[in-house]
């Protein structure tokens, strides 16, 4: 094997630059090729970012012998499809969130993934952040008290409707674009999964705006809402019997410095923590765990679970009633 492993980018959607980042940032891989249906774009691409081949086809990339993993950017409802067929090349693969466009479609990753023995990993950067290793190690010490609930929010206003995120047909919306974001978080928080959930929206072509709760078997609940239609914010605050951590910046806590708002009593503390690149921070463990033969840090199994949870919140919004979460 290579010093460095060899990644191939599925795709040129905006997001990939940041990731091309991060492995340009790790110590054990490099960009080597990118591939889109349109051979002179992704031509003009790699020029553009710097990465030295170039693909006409996804398929002419997957079977390469010349790249080692996978990164897929692609539309929602194309991640299943090509993430399967990389895991059939024996290509191991961080695919971009969500990890398919629904729970179904992420157990039939799951299965191939089991079946053919290839790692696969959903792409949240998010918890790779020094801060989250910081925040669990607090609530583990029960700073806070006892869990009683999590708020998390993340909305930002789609200029062009013409866009993913507004494509029902690319599994586009709210809650897929970046409501999984909150739903991973109250996840990760909890260290659990929620046995049942109730949610609104205001749709149009897409969910545009969902509100919904989680609630854990331990009745804690947790408030998720997100938004394409809405002035940006993004805020995450965990409740307990003694106090509130505060995270004003969730999911892009710095690269410099994160900071952890402690509130107890009339008292607020600001704890600093390590900053970091969650792009670069994701990229280096998906690469060691595939050099290594361990498993990625977070596994292909936390992906369906994700996306159970968040099946059954566009459940609850349809049908206007709480759903369960079938995992």
């Amino acid at each position: 094997m290579a010093d460095k492993l060899r990644w191939g980018i599925l795709g040129t959607a905006n997001i990939a630059p940041a990731v091309i980042n991060g492995i340009r940032m790790s110590s054990n891989g490099v960009p080597s090729a990118v591939a889109s249906r349109d051979a002179a774009r992704a031509k003009a691409w790699a020029g553009e970012h710097g990465i030295p081949s170039s693909f006409g086809s996804y398929e002419t990339l997957i079977e390469s012998e010349d790249i080692d993993l996978v990164y897929i950017p692609l539309p929602n409802s194309m991640h299943a499809e090509w993430t399967i067929r990389c895991l059939h090349a024996g290509k191991p693969v961080l695919c971009e969130k969500p990890f398919a466009a629904n729970a179904a479609e992420a157990r039939e990753v799951q299965r191939v993934a089991q079946e053919t023995s290839v790692p696969v990993a959903e792409a949240f950067m998010y918890r790779f952040h020094p801060l989250y290793e910081q925040l669990v190690g607090l609530l583990l010490k029960g700073v806070i008290g006892n869990l009683v609930s999590i708020h998390a929010s993340f909305s930002f206003f789609l200029s062009n409707r013409e866009e993913i995120p507004a494509s029902p047909e690319l599994a586009g919306g709210a809650l897929m674009d970046v409501g999984c974001y909150c739903v991973n978080f109250a996840r990760l928080v909890t260290g659990a999964e929620p046995e049942g959930v109730v949610a609104f929206e205001r749709r149009t072509s897409v969910d545009d705006t969902l509100v919904g709760v989680l609630q854990f078997s331990d009745r804690v609940f947790a408030q998720i809402d997100c938004s394409i239609e809405s002035y940006d914010r993004a805020r995450a605050e965990i409740v307990g019997s003694e106090g509130a951590i505060v995270l004003e910046n969730p999911w892009f806590p710095g690269q410099e410095r994160g900071e952890i708002v402690l509130r107890r009593g009339a008292k607020e503390e600001r704890i600093a923590t390590p900053g970091g690149n969650g792009y670069h921070l994701e990229v280096e463990d998906f690469a060691d765990a595939v050099r290594s033969a361990r498993p990625p840090r977070w596994t292909v199994d936390d992906a369906v679970a994700n996306m159970a949870v968040i099946d059954a919140l566009l459940r609850s919004a349809r049908i206007g009633a709480s759903s369960t979460v079938e995992q």
